[in-house]
């Protein structure tokens, strides 16, 4: 039980920062301020954090004619998906 409630922190802790990090590299990129690394980008959606990258895509309109963030991310997402129900689909 309680390891289930620190997993699930941890999906949202990590979409959470998917989410803020897509946010922040949208305002850099404005202000032509210190960018993210797009590798950093793909870590954290390979890490957990894809959907809220994706939805970070979506809400800021920041990389979303990427060709590598078309292919990577849902895929990024399909992989989270299958890790969150192997992981905590029994709990």
């Amino acid at each position: 039980m309680l390891l289930s409630k620190i997993l699930w922190g941890y999906v949202i802790l990590a979409n959470l920062f998917g989410w803020a990090s897509m946010g922040y590299d949208k305002l850099q990129a404005k202000r032509h301020g210190r960018r993210l690394p797009e590798k950093r980008l793909f870590l954290t959606a390979f890490l957990g954090g894809a959907i809220g990258l994706f939805v970070g895509m979506c809400q800021f309109h920041h990389k979303t004619r990427h060709r590598s963030f078309q292919v990577l991310v849902p895929m990024a997402i399909l992989f989270n998906i299958v890790l969150y129900v192997l992981v905590l689909g029994g709990r």
